[in-house]
């Protein structure tokens, strides 16, 4: 705890030299040739605009829009990346039967999936969803994967000479072994679904963070912009650090180390 108290003063001077920089980039119109600074708005600028939204009646709608899709979307990516992962991992004819399909499926983006969403589901609600589901699956199904074929097969091996079955092995063995794997998985399936939201809420016409950011680029509002990516951010980076926290408390004898 202290250690992590010390820490926070470096983190903070980070921050600010960012904020520097970026104050002094958009006041003196920084042109670097390649990357220009001429229409970034100052963070005064992005401040005022953030409290306009706070002060207006739209940030519930679109926070509550935003939330309800990327939660559905996660959930229903948690269940089935993570039961098609220790199927996969575990058995080889699970492997060879599904992991060649969601290979290729895996590197299409979410932006790809906009037509066929809309043509597949009945409601602009579902589609959205769906594409804030394709973006944590993959990682969610790849990290259980790996999680269940790093487990010491001394360990499968010992379970089943003192008797135990298969569903007990999977249950007391494997499933235990691959979890910080997993929840690694859905720390960054988290990320990513908040990732995907601006593409999914495209779809959409009237609330969300992505759409409001989106609206605000097509009306040239650039501060708005900015509030409206720094929010998905905050959303982003807040809601997979509480995946990570719980995850922590699921696997009190897994501890990492890290180098100070």
């Amino acid at each position: 705890m202290i250690r992590t108290l010390k820490r926070w003063p470096v983190r903070l001077v980070s921050l600010l030299a960012c904020l520097l920089f970026w104050q002094l980039a958009a006041s003196l119109k920084l042109d670097l040739g390649l990357l220009t600074f001429t229409y970034v708005p100052t963070p005064r600028s992005v401040l005022d605009a953030t409290w306009q939204l706070l002060t207006s009646s739209a940030l519930l709608a679109h926070l509550g829009s935003s939330l309800s899709r990327v939660f559905a979307g996660y959930v229903a990516a948690a269940l089935l990346g993570v039961a098609l992962g220790l199927l996969i991992g575990r058995w080889k004819w699970a492997e060879d039967l599904l992991l060649p399909p969601l290979e290729v499926l895996r590197p299409i983006p979410a932006v790809a999936w906009i037509p066929l969403a809309i043509l597949m589901f009945p409601s602009s609600e579902l589609s959205m969803v769906f594409i804030t589901f394709t973006g944590a699956l993959f990682p969610i199904l790849l990290n259980t994967v790996h999680g269940v074929e790093a487990v010491d097969p001394r360990l499968v091996a010992s379970a089943r000479s003192l008797g135990a079955g298969r569903w007990a092995i999977l249950r007391e063995v494997v499933l235990p072994g691959a979890l910080p794997s997993i929840v690694t998985g859905l720390a960054i399936g988290m990320g990513t679904s908040w990732f995907c939201l601006v593409t999914a809420e495209m779809i959409s016409g009237q609330f969300g963070i992505g759409y409001y950011t989106w609206e605000s680029y097509t009306l040239q509002n650039y501060p708005d912009i900015i509030v409206g990516m720094l929010l998905i951010g905050v959303l982003g980076m807040g809601s997979s650090a509480l995946v990570k926290r719980l995850g922590a408390l699921a696997t009190p004898w897994y501890r990492t180390r890290r180098a100070a």
